[in-house]
């Protein structure tokens, strides 16, 4: 079943009111970078979320909140104490925090919809809803998520049952978007198994800048890099083991999420170096410097990151699976492994030690995935009559 879509009433000679639409704004990640490109093409559209917390952004927060701070409207959930930190409970009212607020205004919304909240059941009114999906939600779907709640047989019974009925509400809220926009082919195919609904995919932007390269592989200084949400479903106990038994430098970028930096941390051997939140320049030179990016994730969405690390001439060893199977050349700009093992990842580090990768080849593959490529589509397809 799809919505019904009311043909916006602008013309070619009038502008479009447009409003963005995010989760919540409490941390900075892949989608978060998807809504600061949306933000810059779209510099007149206020930006709608649940809540809003910029001290959360790290070393982005100053940046983000002179683009942002007269642009953000918060839902009813910023008079809730602690909200931030029961961001996960708080999906169950989320729909409610979204129908709160008024778009009779816009022409279009745009939901960036990190598969968290639902924010594709809102009012739309006559307006057109795009919704940019990162994901469906991972945790009605069976995919590996961030928290394990497994270890607690009544905790999970009681969220499947809970599960059930959310996803009722997803699908609803599927049915009320006009065009879905998937980051992936991987995204695409879960949107028409558990919607029935076709997207276009447009694939994340990724700053590609030539200062960056190392022309030589040789020329990299002996550490491998992984890094971005420390969060459990991205794998980086892999990383860690592998590197552990081959003695190899590791360093390790990002956030924790949920302790499980701490958990890392007790497994970690000496030679793997944490290093906390990074702001981009200190991020490029780690890019730049890396022998090879190694990247454990489990049924990633996309994988910003991995394409980051081919964006500085930095080779990817990668678990093959979800959007790292779209972005990555084995053999040319970097080497997949097939189980999640530290020992497939162990095979995989090896055969990549074996190999000549050009950075060359891994910068000219990141420049498929640009963002000066993601503006022209999203312009394109936003802008149409």
């Amino acid at each position: 079943m799809k919505s019904k879509h009311t043909k916006p009433h602008y013309s070619k000679e009038k502008t479009p009111k447009i409003a963005i639409i995010q989760d919540y704004i409490k941390e900075f990640g892949g989608a978060e970078s998807v809504l600061e490109t949306l933000s810059e093409i779209f510099p007149n559209a206020p930006i709608y979320t649940t809540l809003y917390k910029p001290e959360f952004l790290g070393p982005h927060q100053f940046r983000l909140q002179k683009k942002w701070d007269n642009r953000v409207h918060q839902s009813f959930f910023q008079y809730i104490p602690f909200a931030h930190k029961i961001i996960s409970p708080l999906r169950l009212l989320s729909p409610l925090a979204f129908k709160s607020f008024d778009f009779s205004q816009f022409d279009i919304i745009i939901t960036s919809a990190t598969g968290a909240y639902f924010p594709n059941l809102i009012n739309k009114k006559n307006a057109k809803l795009i919704s940019y999906c990162h994901t469906p939600p991972r945790y009605l779907y069976g995919l590996p998520t961030a928290r394990n709640f497994t270890k607690n047989k009544f905790i999970y019974a009681l969220i499947q049952i809970l599960n059930h009925f959310l996803r009722i509400t997803d699908f609803k809220s599927a049915q009320n978007v006009d065009q879905f926009i998937a980051n992936s082919q991987t995204t695409a195919d879960r949107i028409k198994k558990f919607y029935r609904r076709d997207s276009i995919i447009i694939n994340p932007p990724i700053e590609i800048n030539q200062n960056n390269l190392r022309s030589n592989i040789d020329d990299r200084q002996n550490y491998f890099l992984a890094g971005g949400r420390l969060a459990r479903a991205k794998r980086y106990d892999i990383a860690i083991k592998a590197c552990n038994q081959l003695n190899l430098k590791l360093k390790i970028f990002g956030r924790d999420f949920a302790g499980f930096s701490d958990e890392l941390k007790a497994m970690a051997s000496s030679s793997i170096e944490f290093l906390g939140e990074v702001t981009q320049d200190q991020k490029d030179q780690l890019y730049s410097q890396a022998k090879a990016f190694i990247f454990c994730s489990d049924n990633e969405d996309f994988g910003m990151v991995p394409v980051e690390s081919m964006a500085h001439g930095c080779p990817v060893i990668a678990y093959k699976s979800g959007g790292t199977t779209e972005t990555v050349i084995d053999g040319k700009t970097g080497v997949f492994f097939d189980e999640l093992t530290s020992k497939s990842c162990v095979a995989a580090i090896q055969k990549f030690q074996k190999l000549k990768i050009n950075p060359q080849d891994c910068i000219s593959r990141a420049s498929d995935f640009s963002t000066e490529k993601f503006i022209s589509k999203i312009k394109k397809l936003v802008l149409k009559d």
